[in-house]
């Protein structure tokens, strides 16, 4: 427990810490923001910034934090090296800088604003890139919370009912203004999330289990340890707990609602420090179940519901469920929401009428449904989903860190903070696509060669494109 605690006070630490260098390093001022200047009554609407907190963390939580932490505390103590290193250095630095710059930029989607400083080939890239990621995002958020609908509800209520009802709800609050359904409960399902990660840990300082400590050694402890090397999979299967690309494109929809840049850090630093607290405790407790039971159990979901059953009783467990099932369906609705705002974006279509919102989200949600019933009917297709959507994710947290440095390179600040950063992931992405079971299924050390080079040639273009910025 001594680790756990310390990382614990580190990440309470380092929002106070490097946040402010952090937001030090930006510079917000006194100037009125989009949600100011641009309110449409839709997506730009002023809100109280404890209200959008509330909102960016359930919307850049999902089941990330909790599901990928679970998975990730198979790998050992080096989770939660990872999980704080991350979340303070890169993921908390990553959707600041996303929050802020769309700010500056009018309230700008994550396409946008990588072609503003990346270039119009970058932005037309991301463009599809991303559209495809909040599609998967939306789809394979779907299935688990029917499932457990299904589980609490009369018989006649079947996943495939749960299904419909909450692809209806998406429609309605991916069309809706942002403060009719999202502004309203949203922060009632964030308080049920937080409420469960509260509960244990506190059941965690009560029990006070033999956890491992960090300096006992950071060795792998996966059972597939031979196939499942912690680099780089530890470092995807714990994304959203340490750094998602899927922030960076929620972070321009609050970035439409803050009345203040000063607002920034508490919101997008300060959310994605306390999805870091909830991954952490995650894992403290993943680690503990698989202490107790063995690492046989492959489903998230199971352990959840073992562990809040036997820590917090029914009233705790049915609460803590309703947060397991809250996170992801709000994560969903909110990735329709923002392909929605970048695909309008990209061809200039306003949004204030209800039927332009309609044209573009019935093929999205075509799309995803085609993609849902694909993972219904193949017995492996939603692991597969789930897999290609974990890199997806954390590719794209690479190309915001170096449309960060892009914008830091022309406003002549240091950069070198997220440099680091940058490489670590694009390294990450190449040699996982390299070695991962769905992916190449090369060797680990021709992976680890194959991922150096091409991070080295990704370092290379980028410094020889940005020597205009150097001068």
């Amino acid at each position: 427990m001594i680790s756990f605690t310390l990382c614990l006070i580190a990440l309470i630490a380092g929002y106070f810490t490097y946040g402010r260098f952090v937001e030090r390093v930006f510079g917000p001022d006194n100037r009125k923001t989009p949600a100011l200047t641009q309110a449409d009554g839709v997506d730009y609407i002023p809100m109280p910034t404890w209200k959008i907190f509330m909102i960016q963390f359930l919307n850049i939580a999902g089941l990330g934090p909790i599901f990928g932490a679970i998975l990730g505390a198979k790998f050992g103590t080096a989770s939660y090296l990872w999980i704080v290193l991350g979340s303070i250095f890169a993921g908390a630095m990553h959707d600041y800088f996303s929050g802020m710059l769309s700010i500056r930029n009018n309230g700008e989607s994550l396409p946008e604003i990588t072609g503003r400083y990346l270039g119009k080939r970058m932005r037309n890239v991301l463009c599809l890139f991303t559209i495809v990621l909040m599609v998967l995002v939306g789809a394979v958020f779907v299935a688990g919370p029917a499932g457990l609908l299904a589980k609490l509800t009369p018989e006649a209520l079947d996943t495939t009912f749960w299904i419909i009802m909450i692809f209806l709800y998406y429609l309605l609050a991916t069309l809706l203004p942002i403060d009719k359904i999202i502004g309203k409960i949203y922060p009632l399902f964030a308080f049920a999330l937080l409420f469960m990660a509260v509960s244990i840990l506190g059941m965690l300082f009560y029990h006070q289990p033999a956890l491992p400590e960090l300096w006992d050694g950071l060795e792998n402890t996966h059972p597939n340890a031979d196939t499942l090397p912690i680099f780089p999979i530890m470092f995807v299967s714990i994304a959203c707990g340490a750094i998602s690309g899927f922030h960076a494109t929620q972070s321009p929809m609050m970035a439409r609602c803050l009345r203040s840049e000063y607002h920034g850090r508490p919101v997008f630093y300060g959310a994605m420090i306390v999805e870091g607290i909830v991954a952490l405790i995650w894992a403290a407790a993943a680690t503990y179940f698989f202490r107790e039971n063995g690492m046989e159990e492959n489903n998230a979901s199971v352990i959840v519901d073992e562990i809040t059953k036997s820590w917090l009783g029914t009233v705790g467990a049915v609460l803590a469920v309703l947060g397991v099932i809250a996170a992801p369906i709000t994560s969903g609705d909110t990735a329709f929401r923002s392909a929605r705002l970048i695909i309008a974006d990209f061809f200039h279509i306003g949004q204030k009428k209800i039927t332009s919102r309609l044209i573009i989200c019935v093929p999205l949600f075509l799309a995803a449904v085609g993609i849902l019933l694909y993972s219904l009917k193949d017995a492996n297709g939603f692991n597969t989903i789930w897999r290609y959507f974990a890199w997806t994710n954390q590719t794209l947290s690479v190309f915001t860190l170096w449309t960060i440095i892009a914008f830091l390179m022309q406003e002549r600040k240091p950069y070198w903070f997220v440099m680091i950063p940058a490489l670590f992931m694009t390294l990450v992405c190449f040699t996982y696509i390299c070695i991962a079971p769905e992916g190449l299924r090369l060797g680990e050390t021709l992976s680890y060669v194959i991922g150096g080079i091409c991070t080295l040639a990704v370092f290379l273009w980028f410094f020889q494109w940005s020597k205009k910025f150097r001068r």
